[in-house]
Parts: C-alpha cells; structure tokens; sequence
C-alpha cells in the first residue's frame, strides 16, 4: 500500500491511472446528481476529477486558515478596544451596515468560513476571505461521493487511503452548536435570500432544503420580504421559524433606500431572542476585504505571535486600504500609495473592500485594462471603500479533457472553515485559454471536490467521509 504522497504526485499518478484505463472526462463525471437544482446552480460544469492533498499540506492549510480566521476575529478587540462599529467602519462598511452588524451579533463569531486561494509556485495564497452562511460549494462533499462511484477513483483512493470531509453535515452541525440546538430537535428553518436574487436561487435553494430535511432539519424556503414577525415570532407562511439560514448580505443594504425596512424587523425579532440567525452579520464585517488590510498592514504586527505571524506571512498578499499618504512595502521601504498604484498596475489588482465573486475587481495587467482606465478606477476608489493587492500568479493544474488529453486549468481553492476546524475543500476552476477575469461559477467556471490522504491512524474507511463530531 502507497501513503504519504503529495497533491502533485496523487495527480499525476492518477491521470496516468485515467489515461491507462483509457477514460473519457465525459465518463468521468457521468455519475454527478442531474437535478433541476443543481443544473440551475452548477449548469452541469463538473470538474473531471477530485483536487488532492497529502496528509502535511491538509494540516498546514488548515491551520493556516483557522489561523486567519483567529487573528481576523480578534482585530476589534487587539486595535479598537472592542470597539465594533470604530472597526466596521474602519474596513470599509456604511452607518446603515454598521447598524445592521451591531444588532445582529452573535454570543461568539461564527466558525463557518471559506478562503479562497490560488496556489503559486510558493503555496497558497489568499484571495478573499469569505464568512457566514452565504457560502457556495457547501455541497462539495455531494460531488466527491459521486465522483466516487467511479471504479477508476474508488480503487484510487483505496489505494491511496484517501477520504473527503463532508462540509454539507458540518454545516448543519455549525448550526445545532451556533443555534443552541439538539440533534433529534428538528427545528423549523428558513433558508432566506434577498428578493432581488431569489428566483433565480429558488431552484438550488429547493434542492439544498431537501438534503437538510435527510440530516434532521425541517427546512423551508422563501426570501426575507415573505417573512412576518408577528405574535412573538417570525414566520415563513403559517410556519413559526426556529432558525433563519440567511442568504442576503449586508450588500444588499444598499441596494435601494427602503432595502433596511426589510431587513430591520427581522434583525429586531432576533435580538429579542425570537428567532436564531445562522449566521448572524457581524460576520461579513470580519469577511470584509479591508480587515485582510488590517492584517497585512505591518503596522500591526506587534499584536501577534511569531507563530501567527509566520502563518499569515505564507497565505497572505501584500493588501492595502486605497488611501492618500505613504505605505510600507513587503521590504520594509515607504512609497506614496498612489503613486505606487499608479505605477506599477501590472502587478496589482483593485477591489472593493465587501462586494463577492469577483463583482468590481479590477485587473490592472489585463490587456483591456489600459492606463488610462486604471488611473480612473484607482482615483475614483481613493478614500474609499476598496484596497489594492499584490497579484498572485497562479500554477495550473492538469484535468482530463473531452478529447482524452489533459489541459491546465487555474484553481480557485475554496477552504472552509466549520465548529470542528477544517471544512473541506471546493474547487472552481477554469481552463487557461478561457481567460476569465476572476474564476468563479457565475463566470463559467467548473466547479468539482478534493480528495486528502487519511492520517496513518485514521480508521475511516478510504473513499469514504470522515465522520462528523457532534458537539
């Protein structure tokens, strides 16, 4: 039996595996769920096969990202005395947001995250840092047991001893530890969008509420104007919900003048104790691109231990809040910001500090973004709420294709982070030729899982799911 192989050695000996079977991708991904749901969401762009992580990379990634999330929930209390709205505004959110943030605070800061990375020719490296319920690609672990049902992985991965988190069920145990719920209590949940994006999530939404009523969740669908708070609770039609999964952002908050009307009895219903709200808003505040600032800024290194530090230091670009006035470098030299900005586009990017899936990033060494463009752009984000950073150059990765040979695609790790520690991995990616601006899912991109090899006294069975401890 072969273990302790790395994720490029695990991917090239099973491409060679694929290609000595003589395999099509086609016949790869042919045992992925067809649901309208799912075709609505995915649009049936699976990726051939599973990512692949050695048992020394899971660990390292894993602390690295529970890591951030430690040091990036701590930043209030380190730099603004537990101050919380001097630090929302701070990283970039409006009064209205704010608001919103300090009347939906949870007792402690939400566990669930996902990091999303590329790997350079150093390791990983950050991109954004995503917090809360809102997260795509929860369902991961769905398409790694499908993917399994293929001969050619499931000898693989026997082979190999390799298993996969199953993110959906430590999603759901995030919810009974957060929510103050016991497993057999089957409470009535809402998952609950904002209704400018409902109908087109309505289908995927229907399709995620059926998987949580198999793991003891009684959920519903609907979006936050078909909530009423009435006789000492809030309802989705004739339902009292227990638990409001929430899929509307503090985004939306700015979406039109009256967007709070909707959003404010609901914030109210909870801090009475009404109703939970998985997860609650403050998270977004953590999640927002300028707290990555925050972190990057050497300025504030002195909160942090040598540990700590070495572990941001290896997955976190050089970021900057765009402000007027002087900067340091990764060398430790002081630049004017704008100048800087100005001068050097081709290895920066530009990106508002809460908005997702790539919405507003700019690329400055893109071909169409030309100088004059770039200097607009940057000029307008000036004392606003957007930062600069560092571009990251990612390695592709191989994937079987159509006509049997493979083809680099780039990777969009996306790393979760649950009550347990590690989450698990969602993959989105997209082939080098296509160019896209940002991989993500709504620009084209695949989407697929990752497969890790089990720890030497893991008594879980190889191709299957680790088991989920409940808390």
């Amino acid at each position: 039996m072969v273990t302790g192989l790395s994720r490029t050695e695990l991917t090239a000996q099973y491409l060679d595996e694929i290609k000595r079977r003589g395999i099509s991708a086609g016949e790869l991904v042919s045992t992925q769920p067809e649901s309208v749901g799912l075709q609505s969401f995915y649009g049936g762009r699976y990726l051939s096969r599973p990512l692949f992580l050695g048992t020394d990379e899971c660990d390292q990634l894993a602390n690295d990202i529970l890591t951030m999330h430690a040091a990036l929930i701590s930043l209030p209390d380190k730099l603004y005395g537990g101050d919380l709205a001097a630090f929302a505004r701070s990283v970039g959110m409006t009064d209205v947001q704010v608001s919103a943030v300090l009347r939906s605070r949870g007792a402690t800061v939400t566990k669930q995250s996902r990091a999303d990375l590329y790997m350079d020719e150093t390791g990983f490296k950050l991109l954004e840092f995503n917090m809360g319920s809102a997260l795509g690609g929860i369902d991961q672990s769905d398409m790694a047991r499908a993917l399994l049902d293929q001969p050619v992985l499931a000898d693989f991965a026997k082979t190999h001893r390799l298993g996969y988190v199953d993110t959906m069920r430590e999603q759901v145990n995030n919810m009974f530890v957060e929510c103050g719920f016991e497993y057999g209590s089957r409470p009535v949940l809402a998952t609950v969008d904002w209704p400018s994006s409902y109908e087109t999530l309505e289908p995927y939404m229907r399709h995620f509420a059926t998987r949580l009523h198999q793991m003891g969740i009684d959920a519903h669908v609907g979006h936050i104007g078909q909530l009423e708070v009435r006789d000492g609770g809030v309802w989705l039609g004739e339902r009292k919900v227990d638990i409001i999964q929430r899929l509307f952002m503090l985004e939306d908050l700015l979406e039109y003048p009256d967007a709070p009307a909707l959003m404010d009895p609901i914030l109210d219903a909870a801090a009475r104790g009404e109703v939970k709200i998985f997860t609650p808003l403050d998270s977004e505040m953590f999640a927002s691109k300028g707290a990555l600032a925050v972190l990057s800024d050497e300025a504030n290194r002195e909160y942090f231990d040598q540990q700590t530090l070495a572990s941001l230091d290896r997955i976190l670009p050089w970021t900057r809040m765009v402000r007027s006035g002087p900067v340091t470098m990764e060398d430790g030299s002081q630049v004017e910001l704008l100048d800087y900005v100005l001068s050097h586009q081709d290895d920066l990017v530009l990106k508002p500090t809460s908005r997702h899936s790539g919405e507003g990033v700019l690329l400055g060494w893109r071909d169409d973004t030309g100088a004059e463009l770039w200097e607009e752009r940057v000029r307008e984000a000036l004392d606003g709420p957007w930062v600069v950073q560092r571009r990251i150059r990612p390695v592709p990765e191989l994937f079987p294709m159509p006509d049997g040979d493979p083809a680099p695609w780039i990777v969009n790790w996306g790393v979760f982070t649950v009550v347990n520690g590690f989450g698990g991995v969602y993959a989105r990616a997209a082939t080098v030729e296509s160019d896209l601006e940002v991989v993500r899912l709504f620009a084209g991109a695949s989407v697929g899982c990752c497969l890790q090899v089990l720890p030497e006294d893991s008594d879980v069975e190889p191709g299957t799911a680790l088991p989920v401890r409940k808390q």
